[in-house]
């Protein structure tokens, strides 16, 4: 296949046209809008629903599904009674570096407020992944994940009462739990990672703030001390909207 001279690296190739060269009138939209959103800075205002209806001759609900996917995407997103240009994702990197680290990199401020931290007995499945014995103490630590406080994620953490007896009076909820292990002589050696595509439950979409139909990242991890015994499982739910990951790969 012929690339256009102008093909930005990552974007669908030939703007997603498939090659009888029909395409769905909304899509054909949508693409005319993205382009308008480059030329714009972000947190600026696109014209409203009529103005485009009107700039490109189809009817508002055309329009209206154009800029519903772009909002889903992340590249819009609504405020107020209009729809402005979304900052850029956040990237996290796929690495034992802590959600911390990674905002900080990219300029934004991090944060966290605490949902719940609450002790049970280890059910077997959950034991299995963290190397204890079925009915063993472990810590449930859930807490939603901000960005210049913008909540962009929910995170709950699963690690032995054993290992952090003291968590629930030593452990401040909106601070990283890495930097805090590390402080207790314990250090992450590596771990295994998960990521899938999930529509958040009602509960997670009202702690988040989002609409349940928007498609999260789900990050599954189970990682493990520099000895190779298993530390913590953690569920990890980021906005689609908001966040992207990335990984270095080596041959």
């Amino acid at each position: 296949m012929d690339h256009p001279n102008d093909h930005v690296p990552g974007a669908p190739v030939r703007s997603g046209v498939p090659e009888h060269g029909r395409v769905p009138k909304y899509y054909a939209v949508k693409v005319r809008i993205a382009s308008l959103v480059e030329e714009l800075g972000h947190g600026d205002t696109i014209p409203t629903e009529r103005d485009l209806a009107q700039r490109y001759g189809v009817a508002r609900e055309t329009v209206r599904q154009a800029v519903r996917e772009l909002v889903l995407e992340g590249r819009l997103r609504r405020q107020g009674r209009g729809t402005v240009v979304a900052e850029p994702k956040l990237e996290q990197p796929l690495s034992l570096a802590s959600y911390t680290e990674g905002v900080r990199r990219q300029g934004r401020t991090p944060g966290r407020t605490l949902v719940s931290l609450d002790r049970f007995g280890c059910p077997p499945a959950l034991a299995a992944e963290l190397g204890l014995t079925p009915g063993e103490q472990v810590w449930h630590l859930e807490r939603v994940l901000l960005a210049d406080d913008e909540r962009g994620g929910l995170e709950s953490t699963y690690v032995a009462v054993a290992r952090v007896p003291r968590l629930d009076t030593e452990f401040d909820p909106d601070s990283s739990f890495y930097r805090y292990l590390v402080a207790r002589g314990i250090a992450v050696g590596d771990a295994d990672e998960r990521v899938e595509t999930v529509l958040a439950t009602p509960r997670e979409a009202l702690l988040v703030g989002t609409p349940s139909a928007l498609p999260m990242l789900l990050i599954h991890r189970v990682s493990r001390d520099t000895a190779g015994h298993p530390l913590e499982r953690v569920r990890g739910l980021y906005r689609g909207d908001r966040f992207s990951f990335t990984a270095r790969l080596r041959g």
